[in-house]
């Protein structure tokens, strides 16, 4: 007699639980339209002038479409990397942590596309969404992401002259290269 009581138990609370995961399809679709924007501004400014004139494009585009996302949705978006490039991509704990156990899962053999994490945390007593999602070094990105002895000079004189304290090379394509990070308080 309590299997009904208990059926309808689990029942009841599924529409709760998918209502609870619900900001994570959220999550995915907003961390996922920034990167293909980039990509096709990028590709446009490389046809134009080649790769060096895209590095200032992605240091001054990357953000602005990362803001403007961020004010549509109300999440703030940002990319971080583990070897970042830009000072204002450095990961804070709970990213390094996620960026770290993707670099683990990759090499166990996971595909780099694949690659995510949600979670609910606490952050100064107040429940804050939040998602990470790996992003691959395209073969686009190997211009002035990929080893720097196959970097044009202009490249590498661009990279010096913008980013002295440039971490970002040396990626392979496929290899994940950092992460979009978004979050929203609850």
């Amino acid at each position: 007699m309590r299997l009904p009581f208990i059926a309808a138990a689990i029942f009841a609370a599924v529409p709760s639980f998918a209502q609870d995961t619900a900001w994570v399809d959220d999550a995915r679709k907003v961390a996922g339209s920034v990167p293909p924007k980039l990509l096709a501004v990028l590709a446009d400014e490389i046809a134009k002038g080649g790769p060096e004139g895209a590095i200032e494009i992605c240091r001054d585009k990357a953000p602005a479409m990362a803001k403007a996302a961020s004010e549509e949705t109300g999440w703030a978006i940002r990319r971080v990397s583990l070897k970042n490039r830009n000072p204002r991509a450095v990961p804070d704990a709970w990213e390094r942590a996620a960026l770290e156990d993707f670099d683990r899962r990759a090499a166990a053999g996971e595909t780099a596309m694949t690659l995510e994490k949600a979670e609910v945390v606490s952050e100064n007593g107040k429940q804050v969404r939040r998602y990470l999602r790996a992003l691959p070094t395209q073969e686009l990105c190997m211009n002035c992401h990929g080893p720097v002895d196959r970097m044009t000079p202009a490249v590498i004189a661009k990279l010096k002259a913008l980013y002295p304290e440039d971490r970002g090379t040396g990626y392979t394509a496929g290899q994940i290269r950092g992460a979009m990070t978004i979050r929203k308080a609850m």
